[in-house]
C-alpha cells in the first residue's frame, strides 16, 4: 500500500443510488404498515370491568370468623361483664327467694346461662362465616376458587364455631354442667 499518494473515494453511480433508494423506501413503509392490532392491544391499560376480584374480603371473614370463634371457646370481655351484671342482679333478687334452689339460679344460673348465650352467638356467627366463605366461590364468577389458606382458615371457623355452638347449647340447657342442687 502506497501512503504517499492521497485516496479519494469512487463517485458513486446515479443510476444504481437511485434505484436502492426506491426499494429501501417501500421496506421501511411496509413495515410500519403490517404492526397488528394485536401487539397495539397488548399495550392498553386493562380497563375497570376487566380486574379480577382479589379475595381479600374472603380472606378478611375467614380470619374475623376463626377469631370469633376462638374468642368464643376461651371466653369473652363481653359475657363476663354481662355475666357479672346478672350476678349482681341475682345477687339483689336473692334476698326475697322463697328456696335455697331459687337463690342458687339466681346467684349463678342466670349468670352462667347469660355467659352461654353470649358466647353461642360469637360461636354462630363464626359459624355464619365460615360458611359464607366456603359456599362463596359457588355464587361467584365461574373458575374462581379462595387460596388455599383462605380455605383452611374458614373450615377451622366452621369446626371451631359448630364446637362452640355446641358446648354452649349444652350449657345453656345445662345438660353439660347442671347447677348444683342445695342440700337437705
Amino acid at each position: 500500500m502506497d501512503t504517499t499518494t492521497p485516496t479519494t473515494p469512487k463517485p458513486a453511480e446515479p443510476a444504481e443510488s437511485a434505484e436502492s433508494a426506491e426499494a429501501a423506501e417501500p421496506a421501511q413503509t411496509d413495515a410500519l404498515d403490517q404492526e397488528p392490532d394485536e401487539e397495539l392491544e397488548e399495550l392498553k391499560e386493562p380497563e375497570e370491568s376487566e380486574e379480577r376480584p382479589t379475595g381479600v374480603g374472603a380472606a378478611a371473614a375467614a380470619l374475623a370468623g376463626a377469631g370469633l370463634s376462638v374468642i368464643a371457646l376461651t371466653g369473652s370481655w363481653v359475657s363476663r361483664v354481662l355475666a357479672e351484671r346478672q350476678t349482681l342482679i341475682g345477687q339483689i333478687e336473692s334476698v326475697n327467694a322463697p328456696s335455697t334452689e331459687a337463690k342458687i339460679n339466681a346467684l349463678y344460673g342466670d349468670a352462667w346461662h347469660l355467659t352461654a348465650l353470649v358466647n353461642g352467638c360469637f360461636s354462630a356467627l363464626a359459624l355464619i362465616l365460615g360458611m359464607l366463605v366456603l359456599a362463596g366461590p359457588a355464587f361467584g364468577a365461574p373458575g374462581r376458587f379462595n387460596p388455599t389458606w383462605v380455605r383452611a382458615v374458614s373450615w377451622a371457623a366452621f369446626a371451631l364455631g359448630a364446637l362452640g355452638v355446641l358446648l354452649f347449647g349444652l350449657m345453656y340447657f345445662d345438660v353439660l354442667t347442671p347447677l348444683p342442687k342445695a342440700a337437705g
